[in-house]
């Protein structure tokens, strides 16, 4: 669905990063495991347009993405969902959402708001609660749920489970499993290991802007070097 090939990525005259490449198949859930600056963030933001790579290709199904407009990416079925969460504090669970409606790809079930509380049963509660009365977890499901309004073939969640409480990082991995068992492929950024191994089938490991691993979230587990080497603390 989506190939990453050695694309190389600036902010001004800082390169972040350095030929870096990723791939992700139908239905996959992928974590883009990292310490914090190691260009996690770059990649998805490369992805989606906002920082668009000086070279290499992104190419997803099969079309060339690099280098067009964010707005036409999203367009083609990249949901992107950023760290920062982004909602609108004085619109209500219902106003987010429709803010992000657009119309459904052809071959993909249309994300409803009756389909969505079903996954997110918190939100159904507070369909009417102001965006900004919220807690941090709510929040970030609200952003979820508005990017799914949007009809994406492609999910980019950029640490999802950063600053969220335990019970609220259990809460919000059961949730990915759920997107996944709907057909979703996800791409996630985490430095969290712990969530990575939750939701992800495969992992690529990201330093100083380039991919150091690839391999399954099993193999991974079980690579104690590889795991000292990249994402111990």
């Amino acid at each position: 669905m989506l190939n990453v090939q050695s694309i190389d990525a600036y902010y001004g005259q800082a390169k972040i990063l350095h030929g870096l490449s990723l791939n992700i198949q139908q239905g996959e859930v992928v974590a883009l495991l990292g310490r914090n600056g190691a260009g996690k963030s770059t990649t998805m933001k490369s992805i989606i347009g906002i920082v668009p790579p000086r070279a290499g290709r992104i190419t997803f199904r099969d079309r060339e993405i690099a280098g067009i407009p964010t707005h036409s990416i999203s367009q083609l079925g990249i949901g992107y969902v950023p760290e920062e969460r982004r909602i609108f504090a004085s619109l209500t669970v219902l106003e987010n959402l429709e803010v992000g409606r657009q119309n459904a790809v052809d071959g993909l079930q249309p994300w409803t708001h009756e389909r969505l509380f079903e996954i997110f049963p918190n939100l159904a509660e507070r369909r009417n609660n102001l965006g900004g009365d919220m807690s941090g977890g709510e929040q970030q499901m609200l952003t979820i749920a508005r990017t799914l309004m949007g009809n994406p073939w492609l999910l980019l969640l950029d640490e999802p489970s950063e600053g969220l409480a335990p019970v609220i990082v259990e809460q919000m991995a059961h949730t990915i499993q759920d997107l996944k068992k709907e057909g979703l492929t996800i791409l996630i950024s985490e430095q969290n290991l712990h969530f990575a191994d939750l939701v992800a089938d495969r992992a690529f490991i990201v330093e100083k802007g380039e991919t150091r691993y690839e391999g399954t979230m099993v193999e991974l587990e079980s690579n104690e070097e590889v795991k000292d080497t990249y994402l111990a603390v």
